[in-house]
């Protein structure tokens, strides 16, 4: 069985007149725009600069203001909420997640403790066996043993 070559143009002729119509490639993404947006983030400097100007404006000007800086008058709203409230500490952006437990002062000498106790409780049962095989030994030399106040 042999393969035999077919031309664009008897192609075509077969097809009723047809030929085959060639799609382009899409245009590949910009380089300057990042494959994922970043939420903006304005300094306490910069919010003061904004409310500022929005303070000093005439009528319209704000609109103007809003435009320029790519805002929203809701934020404008919460930024003179949070100044009103703190001035500058109201304004620094706050750590984002979950938030740290601040640590005990007392846990510091509650793990001090709890080191001290092993310690203690490892000796203890060291001089508990030392005793127990002095008591072993005096028995097998015959040794008879003081018995020391209430302890038999």
């Amino acid at each position: 069985m042999q393969q035999t070559p077919i031309d664009a143009e008897a192609g075509a002729a077969a097809s009723g007149g047809r030929r085959p119509r060639v799609v382009e490639a899409p245009a590949s993404a910009s380089p300057e725009l990042s494959d994922r947006p970043h939420r903006r983030t304005f300094t306490a400097q910069d919010k003061l600069r904004i409310l500022a100007e929005t303070d000093r404006a005439e009528t319209g000007g704000i609109g103007a203001i809003l435009r320029r800086e790519g805002l929203y008058s809701s934020a404008l709203t919460d930024w003179r909420r949070q100044r009103d409230a703190g001035a500058f500490s109201a304004l620094v952006p706050g750590k984002r997640g979950r938030k740290t437990a601040e640590p005990n002062p007392l846990s510091a000498e509650v793990a001090l403790l709890q080191r001290d106790n092993a310690r203690l409780s490892l000796r203890l049962t060291r001089a508990e066996a030392i005793i127990d095989i002095q008591k072993k030994v005096a028995a097998l030399l015959g040794i008879p043993l003081a018995s020391s106040g209430g302890e038999p």
